[in-house]
């Protein structure tokens, strides 16, 4: 007993590790990635500023409510998978104002949900949320700098909704599914390979070619991931145009 404990302790450490060195990770990323843009357009603006940081605030509550209203996609992925809109105002932040923006509308979005809804899935769920939402965005954004015009912005949104969907069938694969099922199954009764099973068999419910982690990720996460990354893509797509100018100058763009 003291011994299972002991690796229980353990394992919640190295996990808590991981999530905070995933998070100051992508911070890193961004801030490098912003930082070399403004040099590359010789642009001189504070990466945070008053107007930038309530903005934020805003969008990440905007985005904590969307990740609360998530809803289950049965025919594509298990229950456990549920999609939400929350990667929309993240994106729109990091078009507005740079990749910075949308991975601190993510971040605070966690915190927020974790306050206000708690976890079911031993964070490792709310981890899933944000590292695979900043695979999506930072790309997105970085792109989308180069050249602010409606035909970038389809580029990158392509671009980071195939990063989404690559890294995170690549993550659950690895690190999600083996994770969870040492984290939340374990709890009970079950032995880690009876969870795996378990889980494999929510995949062989939908898919009846699903019969290991690699056929559950391709054929259930993958293209879950495909489907939120197209449907933020194209909302992103048409609502950004009309607001920019307000986020950006804080009125309305004038009509001739």
């Amino acid at each position: 007993m003291g011994s299972n404990f002991l690796t229980a302790v353990t394992e919640n450490v190295v996990f808590v590790l991981i999530f905070l060195g995933t998070i100051m990770g992508m911070f890193f990323i961004a801030f490098l990635a912003e930082k070399w843009i403004q040099k590359r357009n010789h642009i001189q603006e504070k990466i945070f500023t008053t107007r930038k940081n309530a903005i934020i605030g805003l969008f990440a509550a905007i985005s904590t409510i969307l990740i609360i209203l998530e809803f289950p996609i049965p025919f594509i992925a298990p229950g456990f998978y549920e999609m939400d809109f929350s990667e929309l105002p993240a994106l729109i932040a990091a078009f507005a104002f740079g990749p910075v923006a949308g991975v601190m509308v993510e971040f605070i979005k966690i915190l927020l949900k974790v306050a206000l809804k708690g976890t079911s899935t031993a964070f490792v769920g709310d981890l899933a949320n944000f590292v695979i939402g900043c695979t999506f965005i930072l790309p997105a954004s970085i792109i989308y700098e180069f050249k602010k015009s409606k035909k970038n912005a389809i580029i990158s949104c392509v671009v980071g909704t195939l990063s989404m969907t690559v890294f995170g069938t690549f993550f659950n694969a690895v690190y999600l599914i083996p994770t969870f099922a040492k984290m939340f199954f374990m709890h009970g009764e079950t032995t880690y390979e009876e969870a795996m099973a378990q889980i494999i068999g929510y995949g062989t419910a939908l898919h009846a070619g699903i019969n290991d982690v690699t056929s559950f990720v391709i054929m259930a996460v993958a293209p879950f991931n495909l489907l939120k990354g197209f449907s933020v893509s194209l909302l992103t797509i048409l609502i950004y145009k009309g607001i920019s100018p307000i986020l950006k100058n804080g009125r309305m763009k004038q009509t001739k």
